[in-house]
């Protein structure tokens, strides 16, 4: 997986790079930054920022790691948060997109990113999100390499007010169990407890019909007070028939009906849709190897995380991701929080990867692809 979220000390994260958000002055800070020195070997680390000086905002520089479980440190200071009108986004983007392409410089096949600027610097969490996967989706469209995001806790991490309204309300409309009980169980369950209690008779009423269901009925005297429909031997013609087996149906012709398998059905969806390889599995959020095989084995079972990561880069309407997972043995459940979010946003045509997983993350669902 290219791209993913994960709840961590991003001291402990083994990446061959850790990017820290840094203080522009070569001296140990606050937050991540003490944490890191302190992690690095704080004199060492300390020795090889004085040598490098100031860093502007926006800016990326590296060191060696040291101590830490990674090849170098990309240090780059992030904006302090004054109003939004101050160039604050354009400087936050910056930081990602230099310490992205100062990581490929340096052929690293992995980095780690804290969400920059969102502690002290006072910068929104749900806007400094929206801008790191920005910046991360756009360089990993031409780049191949690991990116990570680190969250230290739940409250470092927030989605659009907006959005995480929706998504809760999308939630607590489907995720009921009346709802489930209703759609799934069958009738027989769905009875008042006190009609399924063992040994409780049923209505008089009931076991006659039971008893005209499963009874040759007799044929009645005429009667001109007789209901109308079919006569008593027509309805048991029909019934007998109707309860008769299939002679012209055998397994043979079964297997012969079998439409389109997942990998039959994705191919052809990729070529309707004039999309390329790379493209589909950079918008799934897939590495390479994991699509090869899927486009190489006919008979390869993907997990339904990949199925729907694959449905969300081609762009698939509700019935179509519908039709697509059922192709490898797989639905939606109303009893499943990540099912509900990904139907939601289905629904919605929120079709970003990294925004899908952002959502996922924050219900700690696991992520697409």
């Amino acid at each position: 997986m290219p791209f993913r979220i994960i709840r961590n000390d991003i001291t402990k994260v083994e990446a061959d790079i850790i990017v820290n958000s840094a203080n522009p002055e070569p001296v140990q800070g606050g937050g991540a930054d003490y944490a890191i020195y302190e992690a690095a070997g704080r004199e060492k680390l300390l020795e090889e920022r004085r040598m490098i000086g100031k860093i502007g905002t926006g800016e990326a520089v590296v060191t060696k790691a040291f101590e830490l479980p990674a090849k170098y440190i990309i240090h780059t200071v992030g904006p302090v948060w004054e109003g939004g009108d101050r160039g604050e986004e354009e400087k936050l983007a910056s930081c990602y997109r230099k310490s992205l392409l100062l990581a490929d410089q340096l052929s690293a096949e992995s980095i780690a990113f804290p969400l920059i600027s969102s502690g002290i610097y006072g910068y929104p969490r749900d806007r400094a999100l929206r801008t790191a996967l920005d910046e991360i989706g756009r360089f990993l469209e031409s780049h191949d390499m690991d990116v990570i995001l680190v969250v230290y806790d739940k409250s470092s991490f927030e989605l659009s007010g907006r959005l995480s309204s929706d998504v809760r309300q999308y939630i607590d409309d489907h995720y009921v169990e009346d709802h489930y009980r209703e759609s799934v169980l069958p009738e027989a369950r769905r009875r008042p407890f006190h009609d399924n209690i063992v040994g409780h008779a049923p209505a008089e009423s009931s076991r006659r019909k039971r008893r005209k269901i499963f009874e040759s009925p007799s044929k009645p005297a005429a009667s001109e007070h007789a209901p109308h429909g079919p006569a008593p031997e027509d309805i048991t013609s029909v019934t007998e028939e109707a309860a008769a087996p299939y002679p012209s149906l055998n397994l043979d012709h079964l297997v012969s009906q079998v439409g389109e398998s997942f990998q039959e059905r994705l191919l052809h969806l990729i070529d309707e849709r004039g999309l390329t390889d790379v493209e589909v599995y950079k918008k799934a959020n897939m590495d390479r190897k994991l699509f090869s095989k899927i486009r190489c084995k006919p008979d390869y079972s993907p997990k339904k995380r990949t199925a729907l990561a694959l449905a969300v880069a081609l762009e698939l309407d509700l019935k179509e991701t519908q039709d697509l997972i059922g192709r490898a043995g797989m639905a939606f459940s109303p009893s499943s929080p990540f099912d509900l979010i990904v139907e939601y946003c289905i629904q919605k045509k929120i079709y970003d990867i990294y925004e899908i997983n952002a959502i996922l993350f924050e219900y700690d669902q696991p992520l697409l692809a």
